[in-house]
């Protein structure tokens, strides 16, 4: 559900095979870094992401990713969708 969201919304990412997130590639959007990015969603589409620097020793390597959980309930999911 949430795959196939992102997928549609301009994100490239991989469908996880056993994860409870995904790590989208922002590198197709004209938003800044991940933090950037990830602070925009929040703060004018009410969709948090966790940037992906963060999950780096090399913040370089990360900082044209964001990170979604879907470990959120239907509701949530489908809030969020509508969203992006």
């Amino acid at each position: 559900m949430l795959y196939n969201a992102l997928i549609r919304s301009g994100f490239k990412c991989t469908l996880p095979q056993g994860a409870y997130y995904i790590l989208a590639d922002i590198s197709g959007f004209d938003m800044g870094d991940d933090v950037s990015f990830a602070h925009y969603l929040a703060s004018e589409i009410g969709v948090a992401a966790v940037p992906g620097s963060s999950f780096f020793k090399d913040n370089d390597l990360g900082s044209n990713k964001l990170r979604f959980t879907f470990s959120k309930s239907d509701d949530t999911l489908q809030e969020a969708i509508s969203r992006l």
